[in-house]
């Protein structure tokens, strides 16, 4: 009897809102208030956005050539495994998985329950249920984190039934929040007109009093490419993507190119709205900014669109995290029970379980700014690797099939390393205890590589490694 393989069911328009469900999520409602503490400039806010978007779209074009040539279940696990090996590759998937996806799960998921408080506030993160010492710390719980934990277990049982479900689930969500931030430049014209030019957004002063610019800059686009995070979702799902030689390099295009626009319209929208001085250390930048352009109603609209759209990222996220489990388990670098297909819905269901639980502990763990610098930081570390898998299997591989190549090689790959290496640093100089603490992640994954691999030797070839799953 054969065994049971993931479904092609994610074509071009459903995979393009993965790309897009993928990375808007709480980000763009919460961080500009957070880079302008440390950044109060427009200018040089709107050049983060910008630059962040690039970086992702650099790295998105790179990826598209490496997700058309191996379009299997594992995305980046795959390239580094094929070009580096099983070591390199498991790192890639521990850490991934133990602390940037599970964690930016976690975070999305404490950002929505943020913002769900805006209609009932006894569901908020301020409200803590339980206080519990831990030597010198205390260890705090809740009412949003438990809410928080909730809507990852309801996902999690979504895309347990199939990735159908979990596809349209994603779609008519990432359409639903699309719409809703509409809401927010339409607005500003509508009720703002020439506030653009009043609040100093084309001013070209930079100045930043008591601060590098440099530095500041830095600080800021830890929450920029936190908020363009995502971008690679797809490719972890490339297994399930019809025609994938084709419409994977598609849809990351299409979806950045998309996201790039959404975000520096939605930022042009706050400028004009309010004040510098209103929008430096602002958390929830999106609600202060509706209320001043349409009232208490603005509010309520854009605290519902944030608690649609962080649901559905994380509706992205949970899909594709669950598939970098899947290829792992199935290569032998995790239980094997993680590498199995439900008979019945084709979904990777024990993979998504443990996904879901994880996810869950990170969200009952810690703040929203040092779960969305663990996920930077060791997205990016990983993401200087994944550029140069590029390079190394154009030089080893010269004669493979290459249905897209990336466009401006070898300089858009190359500005994406160097964009990568950029982040690492400034990360470990302007956050030192949570880079610390993912190079120890890191370095746990070590001992953990080598007891895989002596208790379960070999492969099922199932994976995107060397087997053939989702190809159907």
């Amino acid at each position: 009897m054969s065994q049971p393989s993931l479904d092609r069911a994610i074509g071009l328009p459903a995979a393009t809102l993965l790309v897009i469900g993928g990375i808007v999520g709480s980000g763009i409602f919460l961080t500009t208030g957070i880079m302008a503490a440390s950044l109060p400039s427009a200018p040089l806010l709107m050049l983060a956005w910008l630059a962040g978007g690039l970086f992702a779209l650099a790295g998105a074009l790179t990826y598209a050539e490496l997700g058309a040539m191996f379009p299997r279940a594992g995305g980046v696990y795959v390239y580094l495994h094929e070009e580096f090996g099983a070591l390199p590759a498991f790192l890639y998937g521990w850490t991934m998985l133990l602390v940037a996806l599970c964690g930016g799960c976690a975070a999305v998921a404490v950002g929505f329950a943020d913002y769900l408080s805006h209609f009932c506030p006894a569901l908020g993160v301020d409200r803590v249920l339980v206080a519990m010492p831990l030597g010198s710390v205390v260890w705090r719980i809740s009412a949003g984190q438990v809410v928080a934990v909730a809507s990852l277990v309801f996902l999690g049982a979504v895309n347990y039934v199939g990735v159908r479900s979990g596809s349209a689930t994603n779609a008519v969500l990432t359409t639903a929040k699309i719409l809703g931030l509409a809401i927010l430049p339409v607005a500003a014209v509508i009720t703002v007109r020439h506030a653009l030019l009043a609040t100093g957004v084309w001013s070209m002063d930079v100045s930043l009093p008591g601060a590098s610019p440099a530095a500041a800059f830095g600080v800021a686009m830890i929450a920029v490419l936190w908020a363009n995070d995502g971008y690679y979702f797809l490719t972890y799902a490339a297994g399930e993507v019809r025609d994938p030689k084709r419409n994977l390099p598609r849809a990351l295009i299409y979806g950045l190119l998309g996201v790039m626009a959404i975000y520096l319209v939605v930022n042009l929208a706050y400028f004009a709205a309010l004040p510098m001085d209103q929008i430096a250390g602002t958390s929830r930048i999106a609600e202060r900014a509706a209320t001043a352009m349409m009232g208490p109603t603005g509010a309520t609209i854009v605290a519902l669109t944030v608690v649609v759209s962080t649901f559905g990222c994380n509706a992205a996220a949970i899909l594709a995290s669950s598939r970098l489990l899947y290829a792992m388990a199935a290569d032998g670098l995790f239980f094997r029970s993680a590498g199995t297909v439900h008979p019945r819905y084709h979904s990777p269901h024990v993979a998504i379980v443990l996904v879901t639980v994880w996810s869950s502990f990170l969200a009952l763990s810690g703040t929203y700014e040092q779960l969305f610098t663990y996920v930077v930081f060791t997205s990016v570390l990983f993401s200087l690797f994944g550029g140069l898998a590029l390079f190394w299997l154009r030089r080893a591989r010269p004669g493979a099939e290459r249905p897209y190549r990336v466009w401006g090689y070898p300089i858009v790959p190359a500005l994406f390393m160097a964009g990568s290496v950029f982040v690492i640093v400034n990360t470990l100089q302007a956050r030192p205890v949570e880079s610390i603490a993912g190079l120890a992640l890191l370095a746990i994954g070590l001992p953990v590589f080598y007891y895989w691999r002596r208790t379960l030797p070999g492969t099922t070839g199932t994976s995107g490694t060397s087997g053939t799953t989702g190809e159907r």
